[in-house]
């Protein structure tokens, strides 16, 4: 048998994820990843805990230090590529290098959306917080008389705000949204989180924007002016198409995949956080940016580019979230009637239409909560089980013997 050559663009968790899914099949063709991080592949939403000091270095790491080495994986650290020839077989590198190979997944993940504010340029202190060089040149930069302005209520901004929170005096957050983490939680949640949130010292200027910088100061569209030390933009982010774009492959708001994670050219996928594939919670095609996401796209990637068999195509939007001991989840879509538990201790809000659970907001009452996931992974129709009893609890025992049997192994 000719071996194959497999060239990986990336080096997070859809490349982790495609080199395992490779080696399920082919235990012997070279791999080659193009890492433009200098770190081998970790876990990004740690990233915050390292800040906290809840993590080192090598806890960070998604894989053992001889991940690489075990699967036999050449990788190209700091290394960038800027072009793909798939009629040559060849990704072009910035630093001029060729790389040939006969099957490609592009897993290039995302970066930083950075809007044109105006004196941008003039802020000398300005970072993003989504890989862990931001990490580490946020932790040289601040110290306990840090003011820190975070543009961006999201799970990025938050997150760094609650990394940051324990190292600087003080740490505003903006966004232009009414209300924190806007994209995932409704008012009521979104207000359990900020609560938590402003009681361990975050100040937060909700509804408002920044309208220009000035050196170490922001104006607001409300006419606030905000003095800062440090500035951390976590406005959103945008997923890295232009490659694939380049190589023919179609893009929309991400890079467009089958089932398979095969893009529109023969011989090219992709995976992760850079590609766009079906919510069946929705029926919608989106960029779903999380890393159980990533991992499994990537592992069929990998299976499919070696020869084998694998699809993918149980996707939903999922977060798992905490602040300050807080913890939320989320999934799927917030369509249908709503059933809500809730008392002191957090809210449930389960999302029912035609019959399916569509999503789920669990704040402060997050046990088992991969119950509901796999109902709505699966279609599983709420007639087939005793939901008034899931409504209330998490338990598998609202499901039939036969059905606990296969699903749990009988336990309850």
């Amino acid at each position: 048998m000719s071996l194959n050559e497999y060239v990986i663009i990336g080096n997070g968790t859809a490349a982790a994820g495609c080199i395992e899914g490779i080696r399920s099949v082919d235990k012997e063709s070279p791999v080659t990843v193009i890492s433009e991080e200098n770190h081998p592949v970790y876990c990004r939403p740690l990233i915050s805990y390292y800040l906290e000091n809840k993590t080192d270095k090598d806890r960070i790491l998604y894989r053992d230090k001889d991940f690489y080495e075990k699967n036999g994986c050449k990788v190209l650290y700091g290394e960038k590529a800027t072009a793909i020839d798939n009629n040559s077989k060849k990704v072009t590198l910035a630093s001029g290098k060729e790389i040939p190979f006969t099957s490609l997944c592009i897993a290039a993940g995302s970066r930083p959306f950075v809007p044109p504010f105006e004196g941008l340029d003039k802020v000398e202190k300005k970072f993003s917080f989504m890989t862990f060089d931001d990490a580490l040149a946020l932790e040289k930069a601040v110290d306990e008389n840090s003011r820190v302005l975070i543009v961006g209520a999201g799970l990025i901004g938050l997150k760094c705000a609650e990394g940051l929170c324990e190292r600087v005096k003080k740490i505003t957050v903006c966004d232009l949204a009414d209300r924190v983490l806007s994209s995932i939680l409704d008012n009521d949640c979104a207000a359990l989180m900020q609560k938590r949130l402003e009681e361990n010292g975050i100040d937060f200027l909700l509804g408002d924007s920044v309208v220009s910088f000035e050196k170490n100061s922001a104006t607001m569209k409300s006419g606030n002016a905000v003095d800062f030390d440090i500035l951390v933009l976590a406005v959103g982010v945008r997923a890295n198409t232009e490659i694939a774009k380049e190589a023919g492959a179609e893009v929309n708001r991400g890079i467009i995949v089958d089932e398979k994670m095969k893009t529109s050219v023969d011989g090219i996928y992709s995976a992760g956080d850079c590609t766009e594939s079906e919510d069946i919670s929705s029926s919608t095609k989106k960029v779903m940016a999380l890393m159980p996401n990533a991992y499994m796209q990537g592992f069929a990637a990998g299976v499919n580019m070696a020869g084998g068999e694998k699809v993918y195509d149980n996707a939903i939007p999922m977060n798992s979230i905490g602040f300050f001991g807080l913890h939320a989840m989320t999934a799927g879509s917030y369509d249908g009637e709503m059933f809500e538990e809730k008392d002191e201790n957090g809210i449930k809000r389960l999302f029912v239409k035609d019959g399916l659970l569509k999503g789920f907001i669990l704040i402060g009452k997050t046990e088992r909560a991969g119950i509901y996931t796999s109902l709505i992974r699966e279609k599983t129709p709420l007639s087939s089980l005793d939901f008034d009893m899931l409504k209330k609890i998490a338990t598998s025992a609202a499901f039939s013997s036969e059905t606990r049997g296969k699903k749990f192994g009988g336990v309850v």
